[in-house]
């Protein structure tokens, strides 16, 4: 099988639209960064898994739709995607088919603030790119981070009676992250529902399947024999050479 450049480069964008989504905790990796200020949000709910959807709505990149699997424990995240499921307003289905033949279909975001690194891992290319965090995104400087809550009313969402809060995280650097968040009282006040939007995206994120139990600590660590690259860019020009054929093409990863 071979495609051609531009039909790659727009399986490519798949990944960008993915990436587009606010990072509302500064130095976090691509898509929502639950190790900044929007670990606050979870309150005493600092153990979890959940299926999560994720929605932005971008004027530019247009509308996205992913599901995804996510555990938390106090601070450290791993969401889970599979971008084959991936739905965006501006994208033919065919990109996302294109986005699997590239090897890109599967793509876990491992965020360890506690190592101050962040690494997004592509299983089926056996690689992954490691990022260093942020100060501001540290543990240590979290753990500073004042919340601000505001009651604006009372909802049911997915048949959980919510309390509807306004929450403003401000965080060591006096920057201001705002989010509507649905606690639901059967749940511990856990966030079912958080709404945020920074740098021109609005996010929605809904939480279903919600265990509040420690997940396994094997789940925030880096999986054995993959290739390290130094940036995402660099991973997708490495890997994107490396299939690169005659006449334009490209080798599809084996599986």
């Amino acid at each position: 099988m071979k495609t051609k450049l531009p039909s790659l480069l727009i399986a490519t964008l798949g990944l960008s639209l993915l990436t587009a989504p606010a990072q509302p905790g500064p130095g976090g990796p691509a898509g929502p960064d639950f190790s900044g200020s929007m670990s606050k949000l979870f309150g005493e709910n600092k153990q979890f898994s959940a299926a999560l959807e994720i929605q932005a709505k971008d004027g530019a990149a247009g509308d996205t739709t992913i599901p995804a699997k996510m555990a938390f424990d106090d601070g450290k995240s791993r969401l889970e995607m599979d971008m084959t499921k991936m739905k965006n307003s501006k994208l033919p289905p065919s990109a996302m088919e294109q986005m699997k033949a590239m090897g890109m279909d599967r793509m876990l975001i491992i965020a360890r603030p506690d190592k101050k690194l962040n690494y997004m891992i592509y299983p089926t290319l056996k690689a992954y790119a490691e990022m260093p965090v942020k100060d501001a995104a540290s543990t240590e400087a979290v753990s500073k981070f004042k919340v601000e809550t505001t009651e604006l009313g009372k909802e049911t969402v997915d048949g959980h009676p919510c309390v509807k809060n306004k929450v403003v995280v401000t965080d060591d650097k006096d920057a201001k992250h705002e989010s509507t968040v649905w606690n639901a009282t059967d749940l511990k006040t856990f966030p079912v529902k958080i709404e945020t939007a920074e740098r021109g995206t609005a996010v929605v994120m809904l939480f279903t399947d919600i265990k509040l139990a420690k997940p396994e600590a094997s789940q925030f660590e880096m999986p054995d024999g993959l290739k390290r690259y130094d940036s995402m860019m660099e991973l997708m020009q490495g890997e994107m050479m490396k299939r690169m054929g005659g006449a334009g093409g490209f080798t599809p990863p084996s599986r």
